[in-house]
Formats: structure tokens, C-alpha cells, sequence
């Protein structure tokens, strides 16, 4: 079949054909590998080209004391034999069934053979999955999934596979989990539970820090952050219920009506103004109906500001004196403690506060801002998102995760959380913050990596995009966990149609890549400027993949491979719908 190497050029062996084009040997050749050989040199290549007269192989790597390495050094010699690859070497490519691999799939050239990458090559590293709608990118992540806790060698009880489900396609796939080994354990938790054994989404809202608040509210500008930074600081303090809170919240009422009353308004724009602050911020020191006592006498709060024949305010000393001894500058200092738990409700009313703040008030931009932001958190405080962020008792950050990975007094391995009746862009924001905690716990946790936790994002694109947090502040969950993840083992799994719409720093820190079939010119193009190493032969094998196949390349695979997954079973709710069908006509109706 091969002949003698007629010349090399680049990093191609144009090989003479002695095979003719109708035998069988000839049919089967085109992405094959084979072994150059030369004294003590074996280079493998992969043919890619032939034709009656020539066959075009280009070089891959070179087999050095029995093991293969990538990338070839010295090209062979023009005398060298060649080959087709054997049993022994290919085993050395594709892998061997133990204790630290799993089985992916089949070798689609070679088709005896299985994958078994190793778990640490392809799990300790960021992993992209991409594929056009329909591809089989769903059918392949479960498969992988069930392969990986189906292998009986392979013991997975630590896993935590956090899988955010864009269309709730996963729950079919993996609610059997426990059948494979009874200490497994899947829960799915969503905000429109069906099954007895669903969990309600919940995060407490006091784990939210500034920077989760600022991207629930849609912050687009530094002015607002402060605002939200002090709104957070009084949520703290008011959650106290007692002396102290209460005289914080006269305090802060005092001296919005002080700064009224000592404006250059009219009587009766100051009236409005003040009864605008009770109306929104009151305590029982200070409404429309608290007595204030004068000498000999007592009038109510609303009296108090009834305005006499000359156009002022009846009783403006009394109400002024009652006001002063209200404001305490001291009680500026307190710093309430950290553990604090709140509600949205809370910081709904505290931001009522911030708003007759000084600083705030009289500053119509700050106000604006934070207008937007009250406009927003009302949206949320009366819509049904509000009860993902209810929590009846404090939890630490540490108490929430074990929270999500327990179910019935048991770990789960895989923790399944459905996103599909939450709009894009909260979706987005409750992903970040999940990620944001999970990140934190294990960067904060003593022993570093040793609780490793795997974010698989179903359509990807919905969350790790190119958002202005960077701007706003300082950083990007996403790109964070990117570069640092690795090292405190918090790894991401992306799974996406549309990988030129994912942030660049996400995809550049990926080391392992299953690509399915992509026919859109961006993408394709995206991924070739994204992934210098990648090949264009590559490129050009996914373009023609059928569904359920997948080019698998990156540093758990010695060489790109084309991999053919069987389906899982049970199988997620990812098919098509079936249109002929739906559309037929029920006759006997």
C-alpha cells in the first residue's frame, strides 16, 4: 500500500500509492494513523489526503521509549518504512480500562477500540463543550456523566457536579442515579417543583454581598455602589430590633427633616417633603401620629406642621426642638455584625432610608441612581423571584452549599438546578452568584482543592459573556474562576451552540474540548482564532460529524479524536419535536 516517501514538505510526507483505488485496504485508508520507522525513530501520522497516486500524511508526534508525545522534532528520514499503526500503539493513544480512566465512547476510524482518557487529564482542567443545536451536545454530556459513575471501578462518592439547567433537559438522565450504586444521590432543585422529591431554589439574601446586589439591580454606574454599600450596612443594623436600631432609624429621620426644614423652599413644598419621609421611613418616634409634648400641652406630629395665618409652621419650635433630640452624630460609628440575616424586604424598606440619607437627598444624580435601583428591587420584591431569595434563618456561606449538596441527610453528586422559568438575564445573575459562593468556600477552605466542584453550564452563552462587570467591579466571576478555579478545584464545564459570543479569557483557560458538528462561518472561525493549536484538519472533520459524534482534543487526548458516544440511558429531554406527529389528526374526536 505505501510506497516510498517521495518528498516532505512542511509538516506533510507526500507517500507513493501501490494500492489500487478498489481494494478494501484503499476505502478505509483516509484518517488513519501510521508509524514511520527508521533505526531507533517511529513518527505517527494521520492520512489525509490520497488519490490514485499519491497519499498525503501528515506527521502528529513521535513514539519515544513506548510512549507517545505530541509534536515531532526530527521529520523521518526518506528511507523510513511505513505502517499502519498497531494494536499496542494505538492502546497507547486511545487509553486503557482502570482504575483512574473512564470509557468516553468508540473510536470512530478504529472502531474496536474505546477512549478511556483519564478522569484527572480531563476533569482537573476547564472543559468546553460546543456543537450546533441538535448535535448531540446534550445526549453527550449525559453519557459522559452516567459513564463516569456507571464505571464500577470508579468510585465518585466526593463529586459535585453542579449542573445548571437551561431547560430543565437533565432531570430524566439522572434521576435514577441511585440505582447504579445506593450511595449516589441526585437532587434537582428548580422554582416550579412537579415531583415529591424536587427542592425549592433558594438563596439568602444576606449571602449576597456588594458586587451580587449591584448585578441584581442592573448597576451601570461606580455612583451606584455606594448607595448600595450603605443600604447593605443598614439592612445589617436594622435587622438588630432593638434600642440602638431604632434610635439609628431616628437618627436618620431626624436629620432628613432637619435639612427640610432649614431649606429655601416654600412652607408648603417643605410640608409635602417631610410628610414624603414619613410616609416611606417612619418608627414610632417618628409618624403622622407620634405626640409631641410641649409645655402644658401636646400635639401630633401631623398638627405640628399645620400651617398659621402667616404662612408658616404652627408649632415650628416644638417640632424643631423634637427633631434635635433625635440626632445623635455618634451613632454614625456603629459597625453591625457581619452574621446578620435580612430579606429582600429588608433592603427594600433600608433603601427607603438611604434615600433621605444625607449625601443623597440633595443630590439629584445619586438620587436618580438610586431610584432606578428602588424601581428595580420592587420589580423583584413583588414578582416571583422574590421567594428564590427567602431564607427564615441565617446560614453561612459554608451552611448554604452543604445545603444544596444534601438531600434527605445524604451527599448528592449531582446537583441539578433548573433555570427554565427564570428570564435570561436573572438567570445570569443567579448563576454568577451560585458560582461566586461556591468559588469563595473553596478558596477560603483550609485544605485547597480537596472539595472539588464542576460547573456545567447548559448554554453557556446565557452567562459567560463579555458583561460590563469587569467596568463595574473590578472583575468577572466567570474569568475569575477561569484563571484561579483550576487551583482550588473549582472547574467549569460550558456547554454551548454559540462559543463567539463567550467571553474570550473563559474559553482561552479551557484545556479539553469536545466539538460537535458547527456549521456557522463565526463560530468556526472563532474557535480557529481562539485555539491557535488546533488544526485545520480538525476544523474541516467536525464540519461533516454526524449527531452523537464529537471531535475530543485538548490535554486528556494524545491526539484529536473523532469519538462516537452511545446514547445515554435513560436519555435527557433534548430530542426535537416530533412534528408529524403532533400535526396528525385525532379521528376518532
Amino acid at each position: 500500500m505505501f510506497g516510498k516517501i517521495l518528498f516532505i514538505n512542511d509538516n506533510i510526507a507526500h507517500v507513493e500509492n501501490k494500492a489500487s483505488l478498489d481494494s478494501q485496504n484503499q476505502n478505509d485508508l483516509m484518517n488513519m494513523h501510521v508509524v514511520f520507522e527508521s533505526n531507533d525513530q517511529r513518527i505517527l501520522g494521520e492520512v489525509t489526503e490520497f488519490n490514485q497516486e499519491l497519499i498525503k500524511i501528515r506527521f502528529l508526534g513521535e513514539f519515544i521509549n513506548g510512549k507517545y508525545v505530541n509534536g515531532v522534532l526530527r521529520k523521518p528520514l526518506l528511507t523510513s518504512s511505513i505502517r499502519i499503526i498497531n494494536d499496542e500503539e494505538l492502546k497507547d493513544l486511545v487509553g486503557s480500562n482502570d482504575e483512574t480512566t473512564f470509557p468516553l465512547g468508540k473510536n470512530a476510524v478504529y472502531k474496536d477500540f474505546t477512549v478511556y482518557p483519564k478522569v484527572n487529564d480531563l476533569f482537573s482542567n476547564h472543559l468546553a463543550i460546543f456543537g450546533n443545536s441538535g448535535s448531540g451536545k446534550s445526549c453527550g454530556v449525559a453519557r459522559i456523566v452516567q459513564n463516569l459513575f456507571s464505571e464500577r471501578g470508579l468510585l465518585s462518592y466526593n463529586a459535585n457536579l453542579f449542573i445548571f439547567d437551561a431547560y430543565g433537559e437533565y432531570k430524566n438522565a439522572f434521576s435514577n442515579l441511585s440505582q447504579l450504586n445506593p450511595n449516589y444521590n441526585y437532587k434537582f432543585i428548580t422554582t416550579n417543583k412537579t415531583d415529591a422529591d424536587d427542592f425549592d431554589l433558594k438563596i439568602p439574601f444576606h449571602l449576597l454581598n456588594l458586587d451580587d446586589v449591584a448585578l441584581l439591580l442592573q448597576a451601570s454606574t461606580h455612583s451606584q455602589l455606594p448607595i448600595i454599600e450603605r443600604t447593605i450596612k443598614l439592612c445589617r443594623i436594622f435587622a438588630l430590633d432593638n434600642e440602638e436600631s431604632t434610635k439609628y432609624k431616628n437618627h436618620l429621620i431626624a436629620k432628613a427633616l432637619l435639612a427640610v426644614l432649614f431649606s429655601n423652599q416654600t412652607i408648603s413644598r417643605k410640608k409635602n417633603e417631610v410628610f414624603k419621609i414619613i410616609e416611606v421611613c417612619h418608627t414610632p418616634d417618628f409618624n403622622f401620629d407620634s405626640t409631641i409634648t410641649g409645655l402644658g400641652y401636646t400635639r401630633t406630629f401631623s398638627e405640628c406642621f399645620e400651617i398659621d395665618s402667616k404662612g408658616n409652621f404652627g408649632e415650628s419650635v416644638l417640632i424643631t426642638d423634637y427633631i434635635l433630640k433625635h440626632i445623635s452624630d455618634e451613632i454614625e460609628a456603629i459597625e453591625p455584625p457581619k452574621d446578620t440575616i435580612y430579606t429582600i424586604d429588608d433592603f427594600a424598606k433600608a433603601l427607603e432610608f438611604t434615600l433621605i440619607s444625607e449625601g443623597f437627598q440633595n443630590n439629584s444624580n445619586l438620587y436618580s441612581d438610586a431610584i432606578i435601583m428602588k424601581v428595580r428591587i420592587n420589580a423583584i420584591v413583588t414578582s416571583s423571584l422574590k421567594k428564590i431569595f427567602d431564607s427564615p434563618a441565617y446560614k453561612s456561606v459554608g451552611e448554604y452549599i452543604t445545603s444544596l449538596v444534601a438531600k434527605n441527610n445524604r451527599k448528592s453528586q449531582i446537583i441539578n438546578i433548573n433555570l427554565e422559568d427564570i428570564d435570561d438575564t436573572h438567570a445570569k445573575v443567579i448563576v454568577k452568584i451560585i458560582s461566586r459562593l461556591l468559588f469563595e468556600f473553596a478558596k477560603t477552605s483550609q485544605n485547597r482543592g480537596k472539595i472539588p466542584f464542576h460547573l456545567f453550564l447548559e448554554e453557556a452563552h446565557r452567562y459567560i459573556q463579555r458583561d460590563s462587570d469587569t467596568f463595574l467591579i473590578g472583575y468577572n466571576i466567570f474569568d475569575r474562576i477561569a484563571k484561579e478555579g483550576r487551583k482550588y478545584g473549582v472547574i467549569l464545564d460550558i456547554i454551548s451552540q454559540r462559543p463567539v459570543e463567550i467571553s474570550d479569557t473563559v474559553i482561552a483557560q479551557c484545556s479539553n474540548f469536545f466539538i460537535f458538528k458547527m456549521t456557522h462561518p463565526k463560530d468556526i472561525k472563532y474557535i480557529e482564532e481562539m485555539l491557535p493549536n488546533i488544526s485545520s484538519d480538525v476544523i474541516e472533520k467536525q464540519k461533516i460529524l454526524q449527531p452523537g459524534n464529537c471531535v475530543a482534543f485538548g490535554s486528556a487526548f494524545k491526539i484529536p479524536m473523532i469519538i462516537k458516544m452511545e446514547m445515554p440511558n435513560p436519555s435527557p429531554h433534548s430530542s426535537s419535536c416530533d412534528i408529524t406527529n403532533v400535526w396528525k389528526v385525532n379521528q376518532n374526536r
